[in-house]
């Protein structure tokens, strides 16, 4: 066999290697952003828009704070404004993602083990998600979580209510809850943890702990439309073929004036920027 000849076949075994790598990383999961949170949507943005964009970008989620003694603030929509939403949401047939961040008194009830305001939000809103924000500034008594009772009642909430996935933000001051959680998963499987160490006041993440594929974890702290794309890229990296989702807050607001007032608004135009990050990383599917 000529010189000619043995290159031709070098090639083509090149080619084949090649080949056989290139599907085996086919079969690899993929990693997969399942949700983008945007948190503290409120009474300053148009809930028509927040309907168009749910339908032309399914993956976007959009998550309102509760806390009873300020709903109608910004960052916390008013009932009138959640109750309008709601009935998009049901107009839609069920397709926006929808998630409740519960602060302050709300904590409170599911530490009494009341699941009853997770229940509404679920049954005449149509929320999906509940995020348990149990740190001191949210207003909780941190203090309470030590308590094996506390813990057990808001487990009790958790298995009692399966048709809501509840997210447990995993910092040091609620520890006591996500270890137990951890060691003890409910039957129900529907707890996710949110990795954010600044406990939601927007400082931004080094890096990303990796996490166990039986897991389900969610991304925090800083994130927004100056920094989001280097950040999902970390993210990518801590956690390889897995189905994460990512939440943001403060990066979203713009003080604006407005009858000579300045108002604190929930800015569509970051929110798009953010939204437009994503597709061009190819994750927006």
């Amino acid at each position: 066999m000529g010189r000619t000849e043995n290159r031709v076949i070098e090639v083509l075994l090149e080619q084949l290697a090649a080949l056989k790598q290139r599907n085996s990383e086919l079969r690899q999961p993929q990693f997969r952003l399942r949700a983008l949170g945007f948190c503290g949507v409120d009474d300053s943005v148009p809930l028509e828009r927040l309907a168009e964009e749910s339908r032309a970008h399914p993956w976007v989620e959009w998550a309102v704070l509760f806390r009873e003694e300020m709903q109608g603030q910004p960052r916390f929509a008013s009932w009138e404004w959640v109750k309008k939403l709601g009935q998009l949401h049901f107009d839609s047939g069920r397709k926006m993602l929808l998630a409740g961040h519960l602060c302050s008194s709300h904590i409170d009830e599911l530490f009494e083990g009341d699941a009853s305001f997770v229940k509404k939000l679920h049954s005449e809103y149509g929320f999906g998600r509940v995020q348990i924000n149990a740190t001191a500034a949210n207003g909780v008594d941190i203090g309470k979580l030590q308590k094996k009772e506390v813990i057990l009642n808001i487990v009790k909430v958790i298995t009692s209510t399966p048709e809501l996935e509840f997210i447990v933000q995993r910092n040091d001051e609620t520890e006591p809850l996500w270890q137990y959680l951890l060691v003890n998963p409910p039957i129900t499987n529907n707890v996710s943890y949110l990795f954010d160490e600044s406990k939601g006041t927007g400082v931004i993440s080094e890096g990303y702990p990796t996490q166990p594929a039986n897991v389900k974890v969610g991304y925090a702290g800083g994130l927004g439309p100056t920094n989001l794309t280097a950040q999902i890229k970390k993210m990518q990296i801590a956690a390889p073929g897995r189905s994460i989702w990512c939440d943001m807050e403060s990066s979203l607001r713009t003080i604006v004036k407005k009858d000579g007032k300045e108002e604190d608004i929930c800015d569509m135009d970051k929110i798009l920027s953010c939204m437009q990050q994503v597709i061009a990383l190819g994750l927006g599917a």
